[in-house]
């Protein structure tokens, strides 16, 4: 009996880090050393989504008196 390819799930793609080819125990990284540099970027916050705040978002100061109808 013949050995088959498993069937691959996900795309094959460079690591976000460094370009080599990812390997499926560290997907999408190529090793340990990528996907820790990759957390480390996330907790040290370089990783961050832009966000604007509008004028209804603000709270004025003369709101928090008023007493809030149910």
């Amino acid at each position: 009996m013949a050995k088959s390819n498993p069937v691959r799930l996900r795309p094959k793609r460079a690591c976000p880090i460094c370009g080599r080819p990812s390997q499926q125990s560290f997907y999408p990284f190529c090793s340990a050393r990528c996907a820790d540099i990759d957390l480390g970027r996330w907790l040290g916050g370089k990783y961050a989504i832009p966000a604007e705040e509008g004028p209804d978002e603000t709270v004025r100061e003369d709101d928090e008196d008023e007493p809030k109808e149910p």
